[in-house]
């Protein structure tokens, strides 16, 4: 059974590509031309993963995100989102970030890029559901369960998007290990083939969600640490300056 995508862009010519190249690549493919149909469609269809562009009319891409990730149903509160964001608008896409999109693609953009994009998080995500039980990892009142995908932290559920579960399960998997920008960005999948620096930055997004949801800020915030000349580290809350 192949997996539907939901694609929600305005111009009809791009959204058409798209729609051609995914279903040629054995997706299922809905699609909106407007944030408040695109929005209704993904609350009613539940799809797999969501193409989003930013500029929409009636709801944004940071509105329908925001509505998503807040959602009480977590088929979308953790629906993968790629959006698409024009290439010199690089605030667009740390904003995007920080609001809870897992990937983001630049206009013009190739469609077998975009297609490559949706597969290779489709397949993490497939491979994840159907690895079987793997160890449950608790430091202090946080718990991670990498076989539901839950996130636990004292008795209250912690909601992070497909990408920032990965990257705190790559981190409680190795504490205390300082890792580089670069190396987390192969735990995202992400292709830093263009500016790497742009790439990075992402990460910079994702570690700013993480640390928010769970209740720290700051370069020695609450479980992840900022290295100096580094990245980033997970620091056990028996070892972390904050309590």
């Amino acid at each position: 059974m192949s997996m539907t995508i939901l694609v929600i862009e305005d111009e009809p010519q791009i959204r058409k590509v798209m729609e051609g190249y995914l279903r040629q690549a054995g997706y299922q493919v809905l699609s909106a031309a407007d944030g408040v149909t695109g929005l209704a469609l993904a609350q009613q269809e539940k799809p797999a993963l969501l193409v989003l562009d930013l500029m929409l009319p009636g709801l944004d891409g940071w509105e329908i995100t925001r509505r998503l990730r807040s959602s009480s149903d977590p088929a979308l509160a953790s629906l993968y989102i790629i959006m698409l964001t024009a290439r010199v608008e690089e605030t667009e896409r740390i904003v995007g970030l920080e609001m809870g999109a897992d990937d983001y693609v630049t206009k013009p953009f190739s469609p077998r890029e975009l297609v490559a994009r949706v597969r290779a998080a489709l397949r993490r995500l497939e491979t994840q559901t159907n690895r079987g039980p793997v160890q449950v990892l608790v430091f202090g009142k946080l718990r991670l369960d990498p076989t539901y995908r839950t996130i636990r932290l004292a008795d209250e559920v912690v909601e992070l998007t497909s990408t920032e579960f990965d990257l705190l399960h790559y981190f409680m998997r190795h504490p205390g290990r300082p890792f580089t920008r670069a190396e987390l960005l192969d735990v995202t999948q992400e292709d830093a083939s263009g500016d790497l620096s742009a790439y990075e930055r992402t990460i910079d997004a994702h570690v700013k969600n993480l640390r928010q949801k769970l209740g720290g800020a700051g370069r020695h915030s609450r479980f992840i640490e900022t290295v100096h000349g580094v990245g980033y580290r997970f620091v056990p809350p028996m070892t972390s300056g904050a309590a």
